[in-house]
């Protein structure tokens, strides 16, 4: 069987196997091995939080002063700090105000901005307007900066800042999702559904919501790694959680008197595994986001 020259090749065939490769390529990015080190890493951060408090027999909030820059032994696996707290009960419990903080603003924003979004492509018109420019002007405020304004004002407490990020993220997972949606929104299904006398309210949750799913949980994926980042750099500025309450952020804090005399394990630990968990969400998130491209190319 003869070979067809590439210069002869139809334009339809050239596309569809660029197309085919693309999609091969994503499949294997997110089944390939990196995915499933970031997947075990995660795995491992979630059963650190869940079981790591309950396993070791110290008090992550009170130390012994005798006992300050122990080495990690067999009691105490990681050593202690500059108080004389065991680093693996802290560790493990800012894991757990880590993730449960970060799960909550990427669960608000995901109310939030997918709500707008919806609303907005549903309504059209003026309501759509109206929220565009709303979105627009949230755009103009920097999470962070819009994070320490909402504690100056209402407190330093961990509820404040989460609920500040969420409004930040907001505007980005609403224009994502208002862009798939309205798409959705145009075809005939809609229309069709629409023309039999079913609700608006149905539709959306029948039929545009399962359409805009893939984008609301890869959206959510990035924005839980963008919110721990913006949660710990808040407890490192002491606006987030308080002492001597345990979290990433506020060890990498209370762990610099430490490095500066030579003790770098607090910051260290801690420091590692906020980078690690954000890198490990961040490919993930990215690797899903372009299988679903790739699956409608």
């Amino acid at each position: 069987m003869s070979r067809v020259p590439a210069s002869e090749r139809t334009p339809e065939v050239t596309g569809r196997n660029r197309k085919e490769r693309k999609a091969a390529g994503r499949r294997k990015g997110l089944d390939g091995p990196l995915a499933r080190i970031c997947l075990g890493w995660l795995v491992l951060v979630a059963l650190l939080a869940v079981v790591g408090p309950l396993i070791t027999p110290f008090d992550p909030t009170e130390g012994n002063i005798v006992e300050r820059y122990l080495a990690p032994g067999v009691e105490h696996w990681l050593g202690t700090d500059q108080a004389g707290r065991d680093l693996f009960a802290r560790l493990a419990t800012g894991a757990r105000s880590t993730i449960l903080a970060a799960l909550a603003v990427a669960a608000l924003t995901v109310l939030f901005g997918g709500s707008l979004a919806l609303v907005a492509v549903w309504f059209g018109g003026r309501v759509d307007g109206v929220i565009t420019r709303f979105l627009d002007f949230l755009f103009a405020f920097p999470n962070l900066l819009l994070a320490v304004l909402a504690v100056a004002i209402f407190g330093a407490r961990v509820e404040t800042a989460v609920v500040a990020l969420s409004i930040g993220f907001a505007p980005y997972t609403a224009r994502v999702i208002r862009s798939v949606a309205l798409r959705e929104r145009n075809l005939g299904y809609v229309r069709s559904a629409e023309l039999q006398g079913i609700s608006g309210l149905v539709i959306t949750f029948r039929h545009l919501l399962p359409n805009v799913k893939q984008q609301i949980l890869t959206g959510a994926s990035i924005n839980f790694g963008y919110a721990m980042i913006d949660l710990a750099a808040l407890s490192y500025l002491g606006f987030g959680v308080q002492p001597p309450d345990a979290d990433w952020g506020l060890m990498v804090s209370s762990g610099q008197a430490s490095l500066l005399a030579g003790y770098p394990q607090e910051s260290i630990y801690a420091g590692t595994c906020i980078v690690l968990t954000v890198a490990a969400l961040g490919y993930l998130g990215e690797q899903l986001g372009g299988r679903r491209a790739a699956g409608r190319a």
